[in-house]
């Protein structure tokens, strides 16, 4: 009689380890609460109140990843920024349409539950919700062995907002004469890094040995929630646009009417460092635009009587500062001149 036992740890799955990474997602998640653990963590479903202060309220949803962000982290053995990507990736996206994030879920799978690496992670989601002003309400940890090599891991985040039916920013809004106002990055954000990483892999570059690199490439992406919703909340802005893959042309596009036509003075932008580097390594003009956000994070489209005002509400670091104009145009993006990689 054969009394081989087959169990579910044995196929690589412990669910004992995944119910102590609940426990500690439900601890981290109420220390602004006091001791009490938030009751939606670990049940089938998260429930939250929508705001009884905006009037006719409208549901936003976004999801998004960090990309290949992921692999630097594994080689610099160091995550506890890319949960603060995660939620950026979504909430940035969120307020384009005027929406207040309400509440954040992630979704993370793994050949092998490590909890060390998933409490670090963790750690920068909570963060990052902090930033954004929304509560973590939940989200999954798959375990699952055969589908990640040793070691590797992903993870996605949904964010849900609200924004009220007269506060919607859509195409509308953004007329002939409106201003095209940068937000500066913090840096890579969470785009292009593929390039990036074939780059270091053909330069035979060693980035834990590079004090520059291995500072650049896990900073942090912005969140930009409070700035906007200051914004919003004051009808200072007409329409913005989250600088991601595919560049300023790509993004700001999306957002113009049709009749409309956006005209972006390359010279005017102001990069940083990690850019500079990027273009001194054999990289043309054309590829950094598609690929990077170049040093722009995020964009306004604003009336310039409300440029004065818009200031206030950012610290020096992230000071926007015009790059454009809204003209008459069936041409959706127009960009002029050249960019100073070496400002």
């Amino acid at each position: 009689m054969n009394k081989k036992k087959f169990t579910y740890k044995k196929s690589g799955v412990n669910i004992k380890a995944a119910d102590k990474f609940v426990d500690f997602i439900s601890t981290v998640s109420a220390k602004k609460r006091g001791k009490k653990k938030f009751s939606n963590i670990g049940g089938f479903g998260s429930i939250t109140n929508i705001p009884s202060n905006i009037k006719q309220p409208r549901i936003v949803a976004c999801t998004d990843g960090v990309g290949t962000k992921i692999e630097i982290a594994n080689t610099l053995n160091k995550f506890d920024t890319i949960g603060i990507d995660l939620v950026a990736m979504s909430v940035n996206d969120l307020i384009v349409q005027g929406a207040k994030p309400l509440l954040f879920l992630d979704y993370i799978s793994i050949n092998k539950i490590d909890l060390k690496k998933l409490k670090e992670i963790i750690k920068g989601i909570n963060k990052g919700c902090h930033q954004s002003e929304c509560e973590l309400v939940g989200g999954e940890t798959a375990e699952m062995p055969g589908m990640y090599e040793k070691g590797k891991f992903d993870i996605a985040g949904f964010a849900v907002g609200v924004v009220g039916k007269n506060r919607i920013l859509n195409k509308n809004k953004i007329k002939k004469n409106n201003l095209i106002v940068a937000i500066p990055s913090s840096g890579l954000h969470s785009n292009g890094y593929s390039l990036v990483r074939y780059l270091l892999k053909q330069k035979k570059i060693n980035i834990k040995k590079n004090k520059f690199l291995k500072s650049e490439l896990l900073k942090p992406t912005k969140i930009y929630v409070k700035e906007i919703m200051n914004l919003t909340k004051n009808n200072l802005i007409n329409g913005c646009a989250n600088i991601t893959g595919g560049g300023l042309s790509d993004n700001i596009k999306r957002i113009i009417p049709d009749k409309l036509s956006a005209h972006i003075s390359l010279d005017k932008i102001k990069t940083s460092k990690i850019f500079n580097w990027l273009k001194n390594n054999e990289i043309s003009d054309k590829e950094m635009l598609k690929t990077f956000n170049c040093g722009v994070g995020f964009c306004l489209i604003v009336e310039s009587k409300n440029l004065k005002k818009i200031n206030k509400f950012f610290s020096k670091e992230y000071k926007p500062y015009i790059i454009g104009k809204i003209f008459n145009g069936k041409k959706k993006v127009k960009l002029n001149g050249s960019i100073n990689w070496y400002q």
